[in-house]
């Protein structure tokens, strides 16, 4: 069953407000922050507001993840601590370079008591985290990795990259390609990053149609105003719903179970587009389930 991560929103854990409100909206999931977007003096404030949001409920079917802060911080090990008990859904984990940092992250994910359903996020935000995408996305083959999601770290990446950030995203592109290959070769999700300019909305919507394009699950966003846009945008609209259909409607005839190719309104059509229908077809299923 497709699990819908198409819309992901950044919460600064510090803020009650926004936390609160959270649970209204349309995300897709919730990343319930306590590393970037908390300033070191509010860490301990964050850390326990987002342990009481978890504790407390009411989100619904929003997957809630937490990041937290790297372990060789004074506060990775106590956030870790405190999630012990509320259980998030999963743990997005910073800067990760090579496959060992993931196995050491869910070893230290069980001694902090977090049940084995608590799914591991790693962020892709350093050169060596791309150059290492294949082996870090490789270590979702073992259960005790808990691996499912790569996240991209558009900012961090750019910064360590010294990439101008410019329309098109085109110094990135290779990058982010690497990454998208690494996931679709070992079955794990893959979220693009953030878009800084909240206001562009037309920028935006098309930073989202190129992420779909390249074959991102979907986006990281940093305010609830880009959520609609993006859900729309990795949401299967009604054209592309139809035209699947007739696909697989037409490969799941008797007559055409053994043939490899067939002619659907002039052109042709192979099983393995038939798939790709299928996809398409669960996962508008799984948005109208959403609404």
């Amino acid at each position: 069953m497709i699990r819908l991560r198409r819309s992901v929103l950044y919460l600064p854990g510090s803020n009650a407000r926004a936390l609160e409100k959270a649970r209204t909206l349309a995300a897709d999931a919730l990343i319930l922050d306590l590393e970037d977007a908390v300033a070191p003096e509010a860490k301990e404030v964050a850390r326990a507001q987002v342990a009481a949001a978890i504790a407390a409920g009411g989100y619904g079917r929003r997957e809630l993840v937490v990041r937290v802060n790297a372990l060789d911080t004074p506060w990775g090990a106590a956030d870790l601590a405190a999630l012990g008990g509320p259980q998030p859904d999963a743990i997005l984990v910073p800067k990760i370079w090579r496959p060992d940092d993931i196995v050491t992250w869910a070893r230290r994910l069980r001694e902090a008591g977090l049940s084995e359903s608590v799914r591991l996020w790693a962020m892709m935000e350093t050169p060596l985290a791309v150059l290492n995408a294949r082996e870090i996305a490789a270590t979702a083959a073992d259960p005790l990795a808990r691996l499912d999601v790569l996240v991209m770290g558009t900012n961090d990446l750019a910064k360590e990259m010294r990439v101008r950030t410019v329309a098109g995203r085109g110094p990135m592109l290779p990058l982010l390609c690497l990454c998208v290959a690494a996931a679709r070769a070992y079955g794990i999700d893959i979220l693009d990053g953030v878009y800084n300019d909240i206001a562009d909305v037309a920028g935006f919507a098309r930073e989202c149609e190129q992420g779909r394009d390249l074959g991102f699950d979907g986006k990281t966003l940093i305010h609830p105003s880009q959520i609609n846009a993006c859900n729309r945008a990795f949401t299967p609209q009604a054209g592309e719903v139809d035209q699947a259909a007739k696909v697989v409607a037409a490969f799941d005839l008797p007559e055409n179970a053994a043939k490899g190719a067939l002619q659907i309104d002039g052109r042709m059509v192979e099983r393995l587009h038939a798939e790709t229908a299928r996809r398409v077809l669960a996962l508008a299923a799984a948005a109208a389930r959403k609404e």
